[in-house]
């Protein structure tokens, strides 16, 4: 444990930190799911709405600095791809 205060300060940000990133992070990876589900099932309306749902999380997750934009993107256009590929068919 710390004794200086600034050092006190700096764990308990981390620690707070650390909570809001992992609630993002989970959350990021429940729309991400709840899209492949979707895709899974061939329900291509709900799926829709749950490839808008990930891509705004993935939007949001790098506004957040969770995740880096090129990472999102990459996501997204394999995303979308899939979501194309499923309605081709």
């Amino acid at each position: 444990m710390p004794n200086i205060k600034s050092a006190i300060k700096r764990v308990h940000v981390t620690r707070v930190r650390a909570v809001r990133n992992a609630s993002a992070k989970s959350a990021l990876r429940t729309s991400l799911k709840r899209f492949e589900s979707a895709l899974k099932e061939r329900n291509m309306e709900s799926a829709q709405v749950a490839l808008r749902g990930a891509t705004r999380s993935l939007d949001k997750a790098v506004t957040k600095g969770i995740i880096h934009r090129n990472h999102a993107a990459r996501k997204k256009s394999r995303l979308m791809k899939r979501m194309n590929k499923a309605v081709a068919q």
